[in-house]
């Protein structure tokens, strides 16, 4: 199959046909993995993996990835400031 590099704004885009977007599970708007092959000769385009959803910025996995080794949780106390009962 041969198709032609058409100019998208600042890049350049391919179009895919939709017989390959169909034997991959694809429809527009679907998010996708680019790579360059280790040769620098092909360009690889997968689906995207499905990453589960994120409330904030951080994921906690990576939160805790960041932990220095050793690292031990204390207590602090913060005092009172008002009528707090316990």
């Amino acid at each position: 199959m041969t198709t032609t590099l058409q100019a998208w704004g600042n890049s350049q885009g391919v179009r895919l046909p939709k017989t390959l977007l169909t034997a991959l599970g694809l429809e527009n708007g679907a998010a996708v993995e680019v790579e360059l092959t280790p040769k620098k000769d092909a360009i690889i385009v997968k689906p995207a993996r499905s990453r589960p959803h994120v409330r904030g910025r951080h994921r906690i996995e990576d939160l805790v990835a960041a932990m220095p080794k050793g690292y031990k949780a204390a207590e602090f106390g913060w005092g009172t400031k008002g009528r707090e009962v316990w």
